[in-house]
């Protein structure tokens, strides 16, 4: 069974990575699956990677 976790994106950085913040901790994972994200946004995290922008509404 696979579990995505959703984070908030507090900084990205220049090799297309981000930190992060899930429940209070800080993870750096890759964007490379979703380069459109944004400081702010809110992320679904799975092996190391942010796999979809999670909608506000």
């Amino acid at each position: 069974m696979c579990l995505a976790i959703p984070g908030k994106v507090k900084k990205i950085f220049d090799d297309n990575t981000a930190e992060i913040e899930i429940g209070g901790i800080i993870k750096r994972a890759s964007l490379e699956l979703i380069p459109q994200v944004s400081v702010g946004d809110y992320v679904l995290l799975h092996a190391g990677f942010a796999i979809e922008v999670i909608d506000r509404g």
